[in-house]
């Protein structure tokens, strides 16, 4: 008998107006001290105090930790760890896009552990997870990473990057308000956008999905696909925004589930080396990986073209497959993003380097339904630097 196993958690709110849901929701927990971790520039433009304002009125201790950059290194998560335990906190609260919420995880689960942050590293860590930690209540601001359903902290290292990896991670609550994504710039609306868009496409074809990850998959690159660019361009229509929230929840809980795999065993190195945000990095690599594996899963890359407003009607599967991948390149290249590794100023040389790295991910390499070996890496690197579609010969 065949079967898989779903996790479908934590207690969600989506959709406009659900921030309302979070004083009842911090009452439930009766926390006396709440650690709220966001980065500056979200309580500059106050979108943190929208939380916290609520949150003080009802009583509640807030003490707030702006100490956050986008791609954390592993140092920023040390760090925070050893304020929280000092602290004594009895919540903690993320806002935020993805290294917030990675953050504020890592500080809820670590604040009653022993150690230090790279001790429990997928790759090199020797200590496991075994306490759930503090509540934690994780409020996206970005509809891409997917962070508030997943049980994954995502680090950078000093040349590429690993996580932290373990249910204890999830949110007790997650909270996503489109309205909270209004004032997301445009850049960072398409780099989270094709991030989550990413999600949805590699759970679809990762060798672990299943009849309900390929529905959340699909209905995520629907949504995306269909409001992107108005995202972009138009950041103030809701209902994009809304689009763009519900589409990136989907993707969160879709590649949770069934995982991704080759774009972003390749995107790691490109954020640990270079510090390219993980959203570009996903970008700039998505059509290449997918060109390359296409004829692992062509079938599969047909149904992405029509989630995504093609039409294969009249084409054989080998042509629309082909057409899906230029249709994401074309999309990408229309949100803004670069479409060549050049193009973000990286060097020919790293290459080798960036390949080396990549080759390590064995976890998220081994769902691509194309294997991938080192010289498969450094083909597609190579086709990335220079623009070119290349496929699997």
């Amino acid at each position: 008998m065949s079967f898989s196993k779903l996790v479908f958690t934590p207690l969600s709110y989506v959709g406009w107006g659900s921030l309302e849901q979070l004083v009842p929701e911090v009452q439930n927990y009766q926390p006396k001290k709440i650690l709220v971790v966001t980065d500056p520039l979200l309580e500059k433009i106050g979108i943190v105090q929208e939380v916290t304002s609520p949150l003080e009125e009802a009583g509640y201790e807030i003490t707030l930790y702006t100490e956050v950059v986008p791609e954390s290194p592993l140092q920023t998560g040390e760090k925070l760890v050893s304020f929280t335990r000092k602290g004594q906190f009895d919540m903690v609260i993320g806002i935020g896009g993805g290294s917030a919420l990675d953050l504020a995880k890592l500080a809820a689960v670590f604040a009653v552990h022993e150690g230090k942050v790279a001790d429990y590293l997928h790759l090199t860590g020797t200590k496991k997870v075994e306490k759930r930690g503090l509540p934690k209540i994780l409020i996206p601001t970005t509809s891409g990473t997917g962070s508030e359903v997943t049980n994954l902290a995502v680090l950078s290292l000093e040349t590429t990057k690993d996580v932290i990896s373990h249910d204890y991670l999830l949110a007790d609550v997650a909270i996503v308000d489109p309205k909270l994504t209004i004032s997301v710039p445009s850049n960072i609306t398409a780099a989270t956008g094709v991030d989550a868009l990413t999600h949805a496409i590699e759970a679809y074809i990762s060798v672990h999905a299943s009849p309900v990850t390929d529905g959340l998959a699909l209905q995520a690159i629907r949504l995306i696909g269909r409001s992107l660019q108005m995202a972009v361009h138009n950041g103030e229509d809701k209902q994009a925004r809304i689009d763009m929230s519900n589409g990136s929840y989907l993707a969160g809980l879709a590649f949770f589930n069934a995982g991704v795999a080759g774009v972003h065993a390749l995107a790691y190195p490109l954020g640990g080396q270079f510090h390219l945000s993980h959203g570009e990095s996903n970008a700039v690599l998505l059509p290449y990986v997918l060109a390359y594996i296409r004829r692992s899963c062509p079938k599969r890359m047909v149904d992405i073209l029509e989630a995504l407003g093609g039409t294969a009607f009249s084409l054989s599967t080998e042509e629309a497959s082909y057409i899906c991948v230029e249709t994401l390149r074309n999309l990408i290249d229309e949100v803004g993003i670069p479409s060549k590794l050049a193009d973000f100023n990286i060097p020919e040389a790293a290459l080798d380097g960036l390949t080396i790295d990549a080759a390590k991910q064995k976890r998220l390499l081994a769902r691509s339904p194309l294997p991938l070996n080192e010289e498969d890496i450094r083909i597609i690197y190579q086709a990335a630097f220079e623009g070119v579609i290349k496929e699997r010969s």
